[in-house]
């Protein structure tokens, strides 16, 4: 157990590989209680949430989802965010456990009359279940009596007295739907979920499974991939930003970017070879001189080899360009690969 953005959360239950190789092949189920639930409910919920979201809020209607991003008038990224039309007029945010009185503090200081921000974070408990037999165990779980999402869809249904909205979208590469219900009634689903699982191979999983799946997939995590330092374009999650629109907080130096094109890149890489496992935070090199620092890595379960991620000057970072990577005093190789690093 360690302490994540103020919670105490488990890295592994049965093994970080076995959690792994789990959501891979069969299904796991990933507690995401810490995750934050803001509702924005108003006649002018939709216009103000597309002046403080990148991507068009516009687009979304009843029961649709769309990742976004919460930015500073600089484009630095607060936080990446899902957000859910519920209703015509009520919208869920669902954001980073660690970022809740950051955002929340943030959207407040913008809101705007015929708006009401709601954090009920601290109402609900969230499960992730992941996986390619995670579809079965929704059958199972429902009893066949409500019809599955669609991907980047929600809904809301009755649970004998427990309401629970399900969503389709997720962190792991694979199928899979996540539930958002009342907290009191975490243990008891929980305990549901694996009862149903068991001869599906389910494992409950915990941070470390977590991020090797999200790295092979090259999904970036707010507060290592993404920071305030850096722009979604940067990033390279333009397609999450919406230009078109005429404004938004950050827009103006996106666009320029746009123009002009961006200083660095964040870029996947795979080490050559056996080598230590890389980290965050370790220098990366490129004929002989430091160039970046990289932001997330690991060994990859799927592959048995090093990977991460780093922010590469934008003429160094290429597909197949060479790098180095120094891990405690020594350089190893690596290459610039194409997303996502694991290919199904």
């Amino acid at each position: 157990m360690v302490d994540f953005g103020g919670w105490h959360m488990p890295v592994q239950y049965s093994g970080i590989l076995d959690e792994h190789h789990a959501v891979r092949h069969a299904v796991g189920v990933f507690d995401i209680s810490h995750m934050g639930e803001v509702f924005v409910s108003g006649a002018e919920a939709k216009a103000w949430l597309n002046r403080l979201l990148t991507n068009n809020v516009d687009r979304l209607t009843p029961g649709e989802c769309q990742y976004t991003f919460l930015l500073n008038e600089k484009g630095g990224i607060i936080d990446d965010l899902l957000v859910y039309q519920l209703e015509e007029q009520r919208y869920l945010l669902v954001v980073n456990a660690s970022m809740i009185e950051k955002d929340v503090a943030w959207m407040r200081s913008h809101v705007l009359p015929g708006v009401t921000v709601e954090d009920r974070s601290g109402d609900f408990a969230g499960l992730a279940v992941q996986g390619p037999r995670a579809v079965t165990l929704f059958d199972r779980f429902f009893e066949g009596k409500i019809s599955r999402p669609a991907r980047n869809e929600i809904k809301r249904c009755e649970v004998g007295c427990t309401a629970i909205w399900i969503a389709r979208t997720g962190y792991t590469g694979e199928d899979g739907f996540e539930l958002f219900f009342p907290a009191e009634c975490a243990a008891a689903v929980w305990k549901e979920i694996l009862e149903k699982g068991a001869d599906l191979g389910i494992k409950p999983c915990g941070l470390g499974a977590r991020d090797t799946l999200r790295l092979e997939m090259c999904y970036p995590l707010n507060g290592s991939d993404l920071s305030p330092a850096h722009t979604p374009l940067e990033a390279g999650l333009s397609f999450f930003v919406d230009l078109e629109k005429p404004d938004f907080i950050g827009r103006a130096p996106l666009a320029e970017q746009r123009q002009k094109g961006v200083g660095s890149r964040l870029v996947p890489f795979k080490m050559k070879g056996k080598t230590p496992p890389p980290r965050a935070h370790y220098k990366v090199y490129k004929n002989g001189q430091p160039i970046a620092e990289t932001t997330s890595g690991t060994v990859s379960p799927s592959m048995g080899i090093g990977i991460g991620m780093a922010y590469i000057p934008s003429e160094f970072a290429r597909i197949n360009e060479e790098i180095e990577i120094d891990i405690r005093g020594r350089r190893f190789p690596a290459t610039i690969e194409k997303k996502p690093l694991h290919k199904k």
